[in-house]
């Protein structure tokens, strides 16, 4: 718990506790909602983050686990007078404590399964929170209804698992209201959070699509927590998720997450691919690490497939091999070979193609007819709605035609179990079975062949279940669409919608020797065995642990509104250019440099028109005019383009092409700066651009005179990225042996002479006016790509071997928040222009005459 006094900073911070309309009251915590309303937008919420540098008095490690429901039961007392919890031994968050440390307090936050009397909660928050360290989230009837049955279930579950509303019938439409009760239920669940936590010490970890607009509450308040999240369902390919309304809202709480948990690479490429086409942004793979770079903060995407519970299914075997259950089951089905399937009652579970499956198999293989038994055990519904309906009808006469046309006296082939099956129930028909089949059409994870593995392995300590030999073989045939699929290379995969495989696929199962059996049983089981529930949360919260090392190290401070809301992060030695600061340095200083790129530095990279607007060449010719000052142009765009732009700009130097031409002033010759002036090797490389050019819809070749670039900013942002990689490639390979160096930039892939570089013109600016007696005193060079990284990394070289002095002022500046070897940043190519304007205000213009010396540049 934390103390009042932090208690009060948060209501000072916030300006809307306490809660829907409650009157203010002194009482202890936990805080609870007791009277329902409608919850306020989320800007209501300050977006003040209370984010101390100073680390907390009390240090201990703890991590709070936020999901939609407690890992508790509840039931009411016999006689009616409060309630009695218990563990819920089947939650995986309470199963996920054995992979954290010892020493680590857990700390759970989500809401009951039962409905409490407001007049209850106060005494059951502060039970739970004594006996379970549970904290409660009571959520209001109206909004529970719209969040969990609305939003959730008939809106996400649906998307998720590909499913698009195309009819109000099949699929849920979007509604606004629910969308806004989903927002009002994570903000209650943040509230619980609030409560307790204490930000600078604790983890929070967050699961499931219940939750995703959650993160952007808490880093709203916490701009430093150590927050991760894991997404249990699919998520769905780009395709798919853009026709969400509210796609890019989810995208950015979710981003406000350190370390974002998928089961598979599918799922976690299609994420990145939203996270590109929707938002623009691009994902690195560093030493087997993939990462997100988001305004500065680097979040985490972590590949991890949840396991199971090894010690609770080994221990309900030990018990079920005692168990009347097992031998009345091997009684029932003596003489027969049993198939078993496990899974809700969901429409994407696929059990009526299963059943169609085992329907084909009798046919195409008439030696099981009498023989082979399919048990299907339907757990219960979790949704409800017109589509589980109708799949329930078409699985209650599909069971009726099957036992009707294959059935004898004393066999059925189809066994449907329509009841909740307890966990040791579910082990004793494991123990029978030959062979599970999964056949979803799509599922998150599906823990059901990791369970069966494990209980056909058997424990040491067993002296039953089909002696040593039986149980340790094992046969699988899963849906392909599946998230555990991946992990079970033994298993014969299938595609569920495709009847006629998956009924040989059944067949070859049962059929196959025991041998091969064997020896895909123990390949399974030696990986289901050491990737447990334990490995998989251990994992997780030691790449959370890495993801936010260095959160108390850097800058952090919140921008944005609503679900714009967003943390920049920044190196403690990164900040953003002051203009006072560099107008006073400005005036006191003799012998400027000045170099400034052009296409996203004084000319935005979105604008069609490339021509600089009339306020631009009046600020650098004021600039430029000033007889203290060396002004350059330096960028990768051609001479005569640039010549004729600033043609009023008599004073001002370019370096054009990244500097393979350069001139000083309007009144001076081009001087060619490249180290070899033949061009052959463009005769390979073309080819090479025009070959991808024609299979790059958007894509475009740029001819220079010294170089050729490839531009793909209006291709498919994917397609275009891939391309460009593949195209570098090649053109490196093909030009191995010529005088030229091949990058890629935003956008861009450009051959070009070697020995041309942004650095080598600065370089010879600086080196120039040192030699001709006017050392400079004031540097600043600002540009906005990788291109001009290499201008702001030989600032510090020149420094070093003297061609600057140590007391030189720099300001190496980049455009945009974002890493770089520059110390400050300006947001915007507009912010440069009012910062150079405000240099030019301070200029003292001369009429020009070239008093500087003939080799001064």
């Amino acid at each position: 718990m934390m103390s009042r006094s932090y208690t009060n900073l948060l209501d000072l911070a916030s300006g809307n506790f306490p809660v829907m309309g409650q009157p203010r009251e002194k009482k202890r915590l936990p805080r609870v909602m007791t009277v329902p309303g409608v919850i306020s937008e989320l800007d209501d919420d300050q977006a003040n983050s209370v984010a101390s540098d100073v680390p907390s008095s009390i240090i201990q490690d703890r991590i709070i686990i936020v999901a939609n429901q407690l890992p508790v039961k509840a039931k009411r007392r016999p006689d009616n007078k409060g309630w009695s919890f218990s563990w819920d031994d089947d939650s995986l968050l309470l199963q996920l404590k054995d992979g954290l440390p010892e020493e680590m307090e857990v700390l759970y936050v989500g809401s009951l399964k039962v409905d409490v009397d407001p007049s209850e909660q106060d005494d059951v928050s502060q039970l739970l929170l004594d006996r379970f360290k549970c904290v409660p989230a009571f959520l209001p009837p109206d909004i529970l209804t719209k969040f969990y049955h609305g939003f959730c279930k008939q809106h996400l579950w649906p998307l998720f698992h590909y499913m698009l509303p195309f009819s109000a019938n099949h699929g849920g439409r979007f509604y606004r209201s629910l969308w806004e009760a989903y927002v009002a239920a994570n903000k209650i669940f943040s509230q619980r959070v609030i409560e307790v936590i204490n930000p600078e010490d604790d983890y929070v970890w967050i699961h499931d699509y219940h939750l995703m607009v959650l993160p952007t509450f808490l880093r709203r308040r916490f701009n430093r927590l150590r927050m991760g999240f894991f997404l249990h369902s699919p998520f769905p390919s780009s395709e798919i998720y853009r026709t969400l309304p509210v796609r890019e809202e989810i995208l950015k709480a979710l981003l406000n997450s350190d370390l974002i948990g998928f089961h598979t690479f599918d799922y976690a490429r299609h994420f990145l691919s939203c996270c590109s086409r929707m938002l623009g942004l691009e994902y690195q793979s560093k030493r087997g690490y993939i990462g997100v770079e988001y305004y500065g903060r680097t979040i985490g995407i972590k590949i991890m497939p949840v396991g199971i519970h090894m010690a609770q299914i080994e221990s309900v075997l030990r018990l079920a091999d005692k168990e009347w259950r097992v031998g009345e089951l091997k009684q029932q089905f003596e003489g027969k070979t049993v198939l078993l399937g496990v899974d809700d009652m969901d429409v994407f579970k696929g059990v009526n193609l299963k059943l169609l499956a085992m329907e084909q198999m009798l046919k195409q293989h008439p030696k099981w007819q009498g023989r082979a038994v399919l048990v299907q055990i339907a757990n219960p519904a979790r949704g409800r709605g017109q589509d589980l309906e109708e799949i329930q009808a078409e699985i209650t006469a599909s069971c009726k035609r099957i036992n009707e046309t294959f059935g004898q006296p004393g066999y059925e082939p189809i066994v449907f179990i329509d009841r909740p099956v307890s966990l040791s129930e579910r082990v004793a028909y494991y123990s029978v079975a030959e062979c599970v089949v999964v056949t979803a059409v799509r599922d998150g994870m599906n823990l059901t062949p990791y369970e069966y593995i494990v209980c056909r392995q058997g424990v040491s300590e067993s002296v039953s279940s089909s002696e040593s030999s039986g149980s340790k073989k094992s046969m699988l045939v899963v849906s392909e669409f599946i998230g555990c699929s991946p992990s079970l290379s033994g298993a014969i995969r299938v595609n569920p919608w495709n009847i006629e495989t998956t009924a040989e696929a059944m067949n070859e199962a049962i059929s196959m020797a025991d041998a091969e059996k064997q020896l895909r049983h123990e390949k399974h089981y030696r990986y289901v065995s050491s990737h447990d529930v334990a490995f998989w949360s251990r994992s997780f919260f030691q790449d959370m642990e890495r993801t936010c090392k260095d959160h108390f190290r850097r800058r952090c401070w919140g921008i944005g509104l609503s679900f714009g809301f967003r943390v920049v992060a920044l190196d403690p030695n990164f900040r953003k250019l002051s203009i006072d600061h560099i107008v006073s340095v400005y005036l006191r200083s003799k012998n400027r440099a000045i170099l400034l790129d052009y296409d996203g530095t004084v000319m935005p990279q979105t604008s069609h028109n490339k021509t600089p607007s009339s306020e631009v060449i009046s600020i650098i010719n004021t600039l430029s005019s000033d007889i203290k000052n060396t002004v350059f142009v330096v960028s990768g765009r051609g001479r005569d383009s640039l010549a004729q732009w600033f043609s009023p700009c008599k004073k001002l130097g370019i370096a054009a092409e990244h500097g393979y031409f350069m001139r000083r002033s309007a009144n001076d010759n081009w001087e060619v700066c490249g180290q070899n002036s033949e061009f052959g090797w463009k005769e390979i490389a073309e080819p090479v651009m025009k070959l991808y050019t024609e299979a790059t819809d958007g894509s475009s070749i740029e001819t220079k005179e010294s170089a050729l670039v490839w531009h793909h900013r209006d291709a498919d942002p994917g397609f275009g990225s891939s391309q460009a990689k593949e195209m570098l490639d090649h053109l490196e390979s093909v030009l191995a042996n010529e005088p030229v160096t091949v990058k890629s930039g935003q956008f861009i892939v450009e051959v070009k002479p070697q020995g041309v570089s942004k650095g080598v013109v600065a370089e010879k600016i600086f080196t120039t006016m040192a030699e001709s007696g006017r050392q400079a005193d004031f540097v600043l060079c600002i540009g906005d790509d990788r291109s001009d990284e290499e201008m702001f990394e030989i600032i510090s070289s020149a420094i070093s071997s003297g061609v600057l002095s140590s007391n030189t002022s720099v300001f190496a500046c980049t455009v945009g928040q974002k890493p770089s070897k520059a110390k400050y940043y300006l947001d915007d190519p507009a912010e440069v222009v009012n910062m150079l304007e405000s240099l030019a205000e301070a200029s003292d213009p001369e009429p020009f005459s070239d008093t500087r010396s003939e080799d001064s540049i």
